[in-house]
């Protein structure tokens, strides 16, 4: 499915905006101290009256995915050798509260430059306005789509999941189109390029697969989680990361204030995987470049460790999805650390223990 322009989309009010010149966008958009970090911007805070947003139609539906894209993509097996890394960061905004914009994650990815996709919740596009339009408008960037308010689809219906990944899809499509408007060069997706959904909580059930993957979206996850919301210093994670990378991977982390030393171990990682010669990529060239390896259903680290919370959601609500509640009867109740620090709206209450020094290669030269 090609991605979705909505047209009369509203342009946005940047009062930062510059007339495009010949300097590569976002440059030619913003002056350097709208693009740079700013004090207090990535804490999260309750929302108010003046914050809401109005929910959008979803999408319309596009032909179902191929088969090399179904199921959900954990990671590529990259076709000739080469070393490609996909960095991910997600953007969640839950329904009553206005998340935060780690702009020392995008600093860092931007110095090294270093491709990254962010994958949005939609209501968080439409509450950062002129960060999403900075992001939008980065050739350095893709941005893809988590649902509209961050909420967990493990036991939804299939029909229910779809409307919810279409109308992230939605709100994502509104916010291209306004950026369009301010700053004309877009972002490194791909035109025609396969939508990209990331189920929020990194929970799912194979239905929900299914319904997400027949409404024209491919489901993607990761292979390399360093826990960044938890109380991990920006060495553990580091070292989480440049240990745990190979060719074809893709890594979790969080731009929207959650990953509390997410940035400053971004200074570690970026030029520790390049001195190993790696190469970054956005998720979509990453999957070009050879075959996705899936799974059936989605996990944090390992198969069923999303259990523990979708058990709280399944006491707090009927299940729609009486498959996806059978399933979750029959697994087992413990779940690792990380897929808890990834599922709770605080961090960790035990640390994780921190890492020795990392070696590094010495930088290769050309």
């Amino acid at each position: 499915m090609p991605k979705i322009v909505l047209a009369g989309a509203a342009a946005l009010a940047l009062a930062a905006f510059v007339p495009p010149s010949a300097a590569a966008p976002p440059e030619a958009c913003w002056p350097g101290t709208a693009l740079s970090a700013r004090p207090g911007e990535a804490q999260e805070r309750p929302m108010t009256a003046a914050d809401r947003v109005a929910r959008p139609a979803a999408a319309t539906p596009g032909p179902a995915v191929p088969a090399r894209l179904s199921g959900v993509i954990r990671r590529v097996e990259v076709a000739g050798g080469r070393k490609l890394v996909a960095l991910t960061f997600d953007l969640c905004e839950t329904g009553g509260t206005i998340a935060g914009y780690d702009g020392t994650v995008v600093d860092a990815l931007r110095a090294g430059g270093a491709a990254a996709t962010f994958f949005a919740s939609g209501k968080w596009l439409a509450t950062h306005e002129e960060r999403a339009a900075q992001l939008l408008s980065d050739p350095l960037f893709a941005v893809e789509a988590h649902g509209w308010t961050h909420p967990n689809l493990h036991f939804a219906a299939p029909e229910a999941v779809a409307a919810e990944a279409l109308t992230a899809e939605a709100g994502l499509a509104a916010a291209r189109t306004a950026t369009a408007a301010v700053c004309p060069v877009g972002s490194a997706a791909a035109d025609g390029a396969t939508p990209l959904f990331r189920f929020p909580f990194g929970s799912c059930s194979p239905e929900g697969v299914a319904a997400a993957n027949a409404a024209g979206m491919a489901v993607i996850q990761w292979d390399v989680v360093p826990g960044d919301p938890g109380f991990v210093d920006a060495k553990t994670i580091a070292r989480a990361v440049v240990d745990g990378v190979r060719p074809g991977s893709i890594v979790v982390m969080h731009a929207n204030g959650r990953g509390r030393h997410t940035g400053e171990a971004l200074a570690i990682i970026v030029p520790a995987l390049k001195a190993r010669g790696y190469e970054f990529v956005t998720v979509d060239a990453l999957l070009a470049a050879g075959t996705p390896v899936t799974a059936e259903t989605c996990y944090v680290t390992r198969p069923g460790d999303t259990a523990a919370y979708d058990r709280k959601l399944a006491k707090a609500a009927p299940a729609a999805n009486p498959a996806a509640k059978t399933a979750l009867a029959k697994s087992t109740p413990a779940g690792s650390a990380t897929a808890a620090a990834m599922a709770r709206p605080v961090p960790l209450a035990q640390p994780v223990a921190a890492a020795g020094p990392m070696p590094v290669a010495a930088p290769r030269r050309n």
